[in-house]
């Protein structure tokens, strides 16, 4: 019962900021479209609201690790493994802005699906062609005005801990448009939200920075290359983080003081009173 009242708490928390903060975001994009045609102000605003919301959840904590690219280096075609509705929340509070590629129904999240409209967010429907085609031509766009774009390469949430196949489009992307590919490995968050669930679970989150991969002297046909090239590396140090927060948490376990034991009291089959 008691974590039923924590998730409810937890949701109608989320959804009344969510309405407190669409006007701050229209005002922003109201007083700054004009003069910013990126969008960053507004894109800014409103993912501000992704730190607002995980301060706001006792259950979630997360820890980035590395180091931003430095702003003359952007844009970026960024890439993230994708395990957790969570993910979203969490690359939102990196420092940097990005566009971000979700699908089309996304956008009818009440609150939500207006403001990223006002960020410049690209909706796609992964079923239809034409969507698709539309949908990069618009990140082609925000590249072009200087902008970042994120991309989940796996198109979907895995359900296992395995990551799923790269598809093509993101590293296509950045070939065509000249741009590095910037790759993010996300561990820790399958439990924070997972997929089909509505329900919170206590995650430990890393997200960690890796270095930017070079298109440079790239073509088109060596997408696949670069496809697997960047999954590998993103896979290793999706490895590598999860095992070091697992054995950091069995030695805090074992370094941990245990109480000592009550053997009448063991013997006799009840529970000791510590």
């Amino acid at each position: 019962m008691s974590r039923v009242l924590v998730n409810a708490g937890i949701w109608i928390v989320w959804m009344t900021l969510a309405a407190l903060w669409t006007p701050i975001v229209l005002a922003a994009f109201l007083a700054t479209a004009w003069w910013d045609p990126g969008r960053r102000v507004t894109g800014r605003m409103f993912r501000w609201g992704s730190r607002v919301l995980i301060a706001l959840n006792p259950l979630w904590h997360l820890t980035i690790i590395g180091n931003p690219p430095p702003r003359r280096s952007h844009p970026f075609v960024v890439v993230s493994n994708h395990q957790s509705l969570a993910d979203v929340l969490l690359l939102g509070t990196l420092p940097w802005e990005m566009k971000w590629l979700s699908k089309q129904s996304n956008f009818r999240v009440p609150f939500i699906g207006f403001m990223m409209r006002l960020a410049g967010d690209v909706g796609v429907r992964r079923d239809d062609a034409e969507s698709r085609v539309k949908a990069y031509q618009r990140l082609r766009e925000w590249l072009d005005r200087g902008v970042s774009v994120i991309i989940f390469p796996e198109g979907t949430r895995s359900r296992s801990e395995e990551m799923l196949p790269f598809r093509n489009g993101a590293f296509r992307l950045a070939v065509e448009s000249r741009r590095p590919v910037l790759p993010l490995a996300v561990s820790g968050t399958r439990q924070a939200l997972e997929k089909g669930s509505a329900s919170f679970g206590r995650a430990d989150a890393v997200v960690r920075i890796l270095e930017p991969v070079s298109v440079e002297g790239l073509a088109v046909r060596e997408v696949a290359h670069l496809r697997d090239r960047v999954r590998e590396v993103i896979d290793r140090a999706r490895r590598e983080t999860s095992q070091g927060s697992d054995a950091a948490r069995r030695s805090a376990t074992a370094a941990a003081p245990r109480p000592p034991e009550e053997p009448a009291q063991l013997a006799r089959g009840s529970q000791p009173s510590w």
